[in-house]
């Protein structure tokens, strides 16, 4: 005897009219890695189908999104020279304010989000200026920096600033720089709980941004640590920030949850590098079907409460839906 549940599924049509989660392109922004140089396309062998890229490379790279659907792009650096400040971050004619003046020029219809760090232009691949004496990332030093390298986005034409630093107090340094600079306008979408993850591994490799000594635990948070992150997350809302991210997303689907329960601003996820290393390393082996557990895990991301979905995988999902 068929019931209530079974007798809903039997139909594919009516399955459709009672799918709670839905998944849009629109719901992606696709990440970016430009490198100084020309005619410069160079895949990463941990993440296939992933490419350090130069600015002629990454307009081409546009038209492809765009005709698939996509139309929100995030931008990482990386810099030819690199110091112990990441002059590069914060200089007018640097690897992202070009990239951002070129990618306007030939796409003004692309929404450009730019990841706001220091990791991949400093020389020692932390997220800031070090303070000598405890080894870590100097807070308030880096703030006035991030200020700074926020500005030089704005004004090369950022439609929205990602700060991914994890510094305290970052959101109100920001936004003071941006409302002083003129351009109140400009939304900061934060990466408000971002844990210390051995998923970033493979980003490392694209974004040239290891560290060159210890790691990042004294500024990102601990993985095991649950009402910190929900902390984090609405500290950044009191300061002023106009969405929230939790990074990684695939082993902190818990966290998203709460943040969406106690917070009615949006939420990203990133979909970080590891987990998409791990899909492709598991389809290569031929254990998955690639394809449905691609979707189903964006499926995972958007009924945890995300509602940004920031993936390496946006193309070939993108394909998927628009078929």
């Amino acid at each position: 005897m068929f019931t209530r549940f079974r007798r809903k599924r039997l139909n594919p049509v009516l399955r459709d009219l009672l799918q709670e989660t839905h998944l849009s392109v629109n719901d992606f922004i696709y990440p970016l890695f430009i490198k100084s140089g020309k005619n410069l396309k160079i895949e990463v062998d941990s993440m296939p189908g992933v490419f350090q890229m130069s600015i002629d490379e990454v307009l081409k790279e546009c038209d492809v999104l765009k005709a698939l659907g996509i139309y929100s792009i995030i931008l990482f650096g990386i810099p030819d020279t690199k110091d112990s400040v990441g002059s590069d971050a914060m200089c007018e004619h640097g690897i992202i304010a070009s990239s951002i003046r070129a990618i306007k020029e030939a796409h003004p219809d692309m929404f450009v989000v730019t990841d706001l760090c220091f990791c991949e232009y400093t020389d020692h691949g932390h997220c800031g200026v070090l303070d000598p004496i405890l080894e870590t990332v100097d807070n308030d030093i880096t703030l006035d920096n991030l200020a700074k390298q926020a500005q030089v986005h704005a004004k090369a034409g950022a439609d929205m600033i990602a700060p991914s630093g994890m510094m305290d107090g970052m959101i109100t340094a920001i936004r003071k720089g941006l409302d002083e600079g003129g351009f109140s306008h400009l939304p900061i979408m934060s990466y408000s709980t971002k844990f210390s993850s051995a998923y970033y591994g493979p980003f490392r490799d694209v974004a040239e941004s290891s560290p060159s000594f210890g790691d990042r635990r004294s500024y990102q948070m601990n993985p095991a640590n649950r009402k910190e992150a929900i902390l984090e997350s609405l500290a950044d809302e009191a300061e002023g920030a106009d969405i929230l991210m939790v990074k990684p997303a695939l082993a902190y689907l818990d966290i998203v949850r709460d943040i969406k329960e106690n917070s009615s601003l949006p939420l990203a996820i990133y979909n970080v590098s590891g987990e998409y290393s791990m899909l492709k390393m598991a389809a290569k082996a031929g254990v998955i079907d690639y394809e449905r557990v691609m979707m189903e895990t964006m499926m995972g991301f958007k009924r945890a409460g995300a509602d940004i979905i920031i993936s390496y995988h946006a193309k070939e999902v993108a394909e998927l839906l628009n078929k």
